[in-house]
């Protein structure tokens, strides 16, 4: 509409073991007896790996559509849907983004599927398509530089990217929320400011690594840290945030 006013916050979410309980990409071969060249530690990188195991997947007869049920019937993490219900309410208030180094294909099945694509402005992910055999693929979101992160996928660059674009486009955020669980999501979280919020699921890959960087360079990571079990707490600390108005 035109004239309306930019929402005031963003929120980034990450999507396996975040947004759902599981990894998704653990989640389709589960079950399945696999051949030992895909049981071992994966050859090259992991995007890679998952593109293998895709196409294996494939030969056995699994079709798109098997996985789609798959990746639909994982569960929300727990207090996901109460998060989501406080967000829907307030649409106006809050952008959000997803970015993930699962696959674009079963991400929009279980948004979908749960009800909440329609809140997400941008996902950003792994392609994934169907080829001529009717197999699913998948290819590298993007390339990079940064050093910590996988060859395929840097959430730091994509955040950096996704805030400068937002910028030229008049919609500067009072705050960034982060809600994460995995190393790679410490990467981007780092360029948080101190008005920021990180919400690193307890006791997950992410929270560890910000109670390593606070402990060996305090003052380094810039951002509140409230960490989280159930997505009830984020919601209870984004209802306060409105009930101060700030």
């Amino acid at each position: 509409m035109a004239g309306a006013r930019p929402p005031r916050f963003l929120l980034v979410f990450d999507f396996d073991e975040t947004i759902v309980d599981e990894n998704s990409d653990d989640s389709v071969v589960r079950g399945r007896a696999l051949p030992e060249a895909l049981r071992q530690s994966p050859r090259g990188s992991y995007n890679e790996h998952m593109r293998r195991l895709l196409g294996w997947l494939g030969e056995q007869g699994v079709r798109p559509a098997d996985l789609r049920a798959v990746y639909e019937s994982i569960p929300l993490s727990p207090g996901m849907a109460e998060l989501f219900q406080l967000l829907s309410k307030h649409r106006e208030l809050f952008e959000l983004v997803l970015i993930s180094d699962a696959n674009t294909f079963g991400i929009e099945a279980k948004l979908r599927a749960a009800g909440l694509r329609s809140l997400f402005r941008k996902i950003f992910s792994n392609p994934a398509s169907i080829d001529r055999r009717g197999f699913l693929t998948l290819g590298p979101y993007h390339s990079h530089q940064c050093p910590r992160c996988p060859p395929n996928m840097c959430k730091r660059k994509i955040l950096g990217e996704y805030l400068e674009q937002r910028a030229r486009e008049d919609a500067e955020f009072q705050r960034v929320f982060y809600v994460g669980d995995g190393a790679n999501d410490f990467c981007p979280a780092g360029i948080l400011a101190a008005a920021d919020v990180a919400f690193p699921r307890k006791g997950y890959p992410m929270h560890r690594l910000i109670q390593e960087e606070q402990e060996k360079q305090p003052g380094q990571f810039q951002a509140a840290v409230v960490p989280w079990e159930s997505g009830v707490e984020v919601a209870r600390y984004l209802q306060e945030l409105l009930r101060r108005k700030c």
